[in-house]
């Protein structure tokens, strides 16, 4: 079984590929850092000594490298089980007040990327009628907040692009999930004076994402919201 999940050294991305090389899948990871992909790479081989990992440092704004990781993946694997579109970046900002190109660049690394890599790697999925899409959203997928800005203006985008492949890919047997997190603990975050109980930990996400890929294949959770217990910040 073969997984790829974008951004995925930090945070969320790298919670998710632990839970996955945990149960014994083959990963591919990308990152714009190639030395936190050589690190995360000799801690996975390191702990799970029977997966294959393939990495490449890809700057998902770049529709060429993007392309160019995909096709990477198709030329050594041939086949795909999951893909988690996890890349993403955020800046705040307000709309009226953000520096000129906040947007494009949100809309390029948060949708952009997950358009063009997904396109890209359907041909492996679609021959065998199998297959899971994941869509790494957020809870500003669906709710506005202050200096929310271009970011919730993106991230609404790609839950639109995630509802859009799902009925596309139905009746192709190829199952697509979109998860929202609320504030979760990763870079983001980073140096922010809270209690650790006050934001999620990236591990729930990763658990919550195999939980989900986990059921059979007559049945899919369409859309995950899942936020801090003690509600947004």
């Amino acid at each position: 079984m073969k997984v790829v999940v974008t951004g995925g050294t930090k945070g969320i991305g790298w919670a998710i590929i632990e839970e996955f090389a945990a149960h014994g899948f083959d990963i591919a990871l990308c990152s714009r850092s190639k030395e936190d992909l050589e690190e995360r790479t000799a801690q996975l081989t390191a702990k799970h000594p029977n997966i294959k990992v393939l990495v490449q440092a890809v700057d998902m704004r770049q529709k060429n490298q993007v392309l160019d990781f995909a096709k990477a993946i198709t030329e050594s694997w041939g086949d795909i089980d999951v893909v988690i579109n996890n890349a993403g970046v955020f800046l705040p900002g307000e709309i009226s007040k953000e520096e000129d190109g906040q947007l494009e660049t949100m809309i390029e690394t948060n949708l952009y990327s997950a358009y063009y890599f997904t396109r890209a790697l359907l041909p492996m999925m679609t021959p065998k009628k199998k297959g899971h899409i994941f869509n790494i959203c957020s809870i500003a997928s669906k709710i506005a907040y202050p200096n929310g800005g271009s970011y919730s203006i993106s991230k609404f985008a790609l839950l639109g692009f995630s509802k859009v492949l799902r009925e596309e890919l139905k009746e192709q047997g190829i199952r697509v999930t979109s998860i929202l997190p609320g504030a979760t603990w990763s870079n983001s975050w980073k140096g922010v004076d809270l209690p650790e109980n006050r934001l999620m930990q990236a591990s729930d996400i990763g658990k919550t994402v195999y939980a989900a890929y986990s059921l059979s294949q007559s049945a899919v959770v369409e859309d995950i919201v899942l936020r801090p217990q003690l509600g947004d910040l």
